[in-house]
């Protein structure tokens, strides 16, 4: 079937975002290997490094009811985010300019990342930094949504419900104790994780010197289509490895401002896996 003018736009679109697209997948895919980078979550993760007390403080202690609360809050700002970027990529487009958007997807992808590392090295301030973080990658998430929906209508909510159904599914199978953290579960996610971040760090910097790369990680080749079912599953299996350091957080009786942090690492892993199962879609999808 021929393009029409608005599907060529998107195409345009998608094919200048890829860049930011790769790169952020990237840097997820290395905040999840940073977040769970000790396979084992030792209690040192909860202690006062100093003296090797678990430090509650003031403010209590840290509770499941907390992170879920927190975690809902954060995708409420995210969805807020998305929304407005959506609106306008949307009104962009109606004016022939959707390039319009990019400064929302560089900044909300760079500018998420920064924020990120932030949080990840003072989780202390995760309070603040979480809900940042929700908001700029909203941003990035609602203009990259659009492009990609604009180009293949039905996309977005297909990526939305599976994301959050494979949630659903691997947490019933979490509490069921289906699926168990093991010291081996996590060691071998972790690696997987960090052998996926380091193949796309590569990618990039082999595209920032001119040269093409593995092109099988954004075509739709057979061996494109493997490799980001792949990922995705890798993606996915990291929301146990959150779970798990949910529960112990809470069993250790973990600060309270652990609540946000708990909540930013499952947002960025939900994150992740929203990317990658829009990717696998779009790939499926442009082979029909």
């Amino acid at each position: 079937m021929p393009e029409t003018g608005l599907e060529a736009g998107a195409g345009v679109a998608i094919s200048r975002y890829a860049p930011p697209q790769a790169a952020t997948a990237a840097f997820h895919r290395t905040l999840a290997m940073m977040r769970s980078g000790n396979p084992a979550l030792k209690e040192s993760t909860f202690l006062d490094l100093g003296s090797g007390t678990l430090v509650q403080g003031d403010a209590g202690a840290m509770t499941l009811n907390g992170t879920v609360n927190k975690t809902a809050m954060l995708l409420v700002l995210t969805l807020a985010g998305a929304l407005f970027t959506w609106s306008q990529f949307s009104a962009a487009l109606a004016a022939g300019n959707p390039g319009a958007v990019m400064p929302y997807v560089w900044g909300g992808a760079i500018g998420g990342f920064i924020v990120a590392l932030v949080t990840v090295f003072k989780k202390q301030w995760s309070p603040f930094t979480a809900p940042l973080y929700a908001v700029l990658e909203g941003l990035f998430l609602g203009a990259v949504s659009a492009m990609f929906e604009l180009r293949f209508p039905g996309i977005v909510i297909q990526a939305v419900g599976l994301t959050f159904g494979t949630l659903a599914a691997l947490l019933l199978a979490y509490r069921s104790g289906l699926i168990k953290a093991t010291e081996n579960f996590k060691l071998g996610v972790v690696a997987a994780t960090g052998g996926i971040a380091l193949l796309y760090l590569v990618q990039i910097g082999l595209q920032l010197f001119g040269f093409k790369g593995m092109g099988f990680i954004h075509d739709s080749s057979l061996l494109g289509i493997a490799f980001s079912g792949f990922v995705v599953v890798i993606a996915a299996l990291n929301l146990v490895l959150d779970f798990d350091f949910i529960e112990h957080g809470v069993e250790q009786g973990a600060p309270k401002y652990m609540e946000w942090y708990a909540a930013f690492g499952l947002l960025v892993t939900l994150v992740w896996l929203y990317l990658e199962i829009l990717r696998l879609l779009s790939k499926l999808q442009s082979r029909n």
